[in-house]
């Protein structure tokens, strides 16, 4: 069964009719017509009823639509797999991300690796722990998640890592919600405490509260997107990448409620595998981390002491 016999047949399925066939085929009707008993002859056995009007499907051959459409697609994806093959662009690259890291740095990472290679680039989302998993796996070829800026940790063997800018994660909350805060009671939106995030706020900030502070932990969530939307929904305080809520900050929709000894400087950090990464990974290293960092002169990771997500 050739793709063009089947395009020709879901057509009139689709349309309901020759005329419309022809049009959405681009032929005169009387080419169409043509190619459809060609296409009966081929395979010896008629396709439609031709004593309704508009010509219609034969039932058993309905009922093979689901078939039909399934086949098409594949072949479709086929000729595209081989046509890409021969051109050279058949090639993907695949990244692991912080779920917050997705959204924010991403796409400028895809940009960059799809206009320097032409290869597809395939995002994976998850929290720390799960892409460091899928690299070692193999799922993977580069990662990009936080750390704790300036981070003093041995290095860990198994990746080489590189700095690809710095995140501030900062308070934020909606004017309305900043203006009932009263001494000794803070709503928050809270991230669980075996994630990164979490870690980092039991570590970093509650403790920096001022002494009597209670939290009121109103929600608790391991995608800062989700706690981003809580903030926007009024529901308390929540500590985000400060690339998530620049415009909401700059429209007003969110507000800084305190200063910034409650923020927190994070690292944007790119890793790959120090053995056995895939020649796709050192290509997108070399593009996104500079020829320097892809001849193995960046650091190791530091495995902070927050190894959550």
């Amino acid at each position: 069964m050739r793709l063009d016999w089947l395009e020709d047949i879901l057509a009139v399925l689709d349309t309901g009719s020759f005329v419309r066939a022809a049009e959405r085929r681009n032929l005169t009707q009387s080419a169409f017509t043509r190619r459809i008993r060609a296409i009966e002859d081929s395979l010896g056995a008629p396709l439609f009823d031709r004593s309704r009007k508009p010509v219609t499907l034969l039932p058993a051959i309905r009922a093979q639509e689901a078939q039909m459409r399934r086949l098409a697609s594949d072949l479709r994806a086929l000729g595209d797999s081989l046509r890409g093959a021969a051109l050279g662009q058949d090639r993907v690259i695949s990244l692991a991300c912080q779920h917050a890291i997705t959204t924010t740095v991403s796409p400028a990472l895809v940009r960059q690796l799809t206009g320097a290679t032409g290869a597809s680039v395939r995002v994976r989302s998850g929290n720390r722990d799960e892409c460091l998993l899928m690299l070692l796996s193999g799922e993977v070829d580069l990662v990009v998640n936080y750390d704790l800026a300036g981070s003093d940790a041995a290095p860990t063997p198994a990746f080489h890592d590189h700095t690809l800018g710095q995140e501030t994660l900062r308070p934020v909350c909606t004017p309305e919600v900043a203006q009932t805060l009263q001494d000794g009671d803070l709503p928050v939106i809270t991230y669980p405490r075996e994630v990164f995030l979490g870690q980092v706020m039991d570590a970093h900030v509650w403790p920096r509260l001022p002494t009597g502070t209670h939290l009121n932990r109103k929600a608790e969530t391991a995608l800062t997107l989700a706690a981003y939307h809580y903030a926007l929904d009024g529901i308390g305080v929540a500590w985000l990448p400060g690339s998530l809520v620049l415009d909401d900050l700059a429209r007003g929709a969110l507000v800084s409620p305190f200063d910034t000894e409650l923020q927190i400087t994070l690292e944007t950090r790119l890793l790959r595998l120090r053995e056995g990464a895939r020649d796709s990974a050192l290509e997108a290293w070399s593009i996104l981390a500079g020829d320097t960092a892809a001849q193995g002169l960046s650091k190791g990771l530091g495995s902070s002491a927050f190894d959550g997500a």
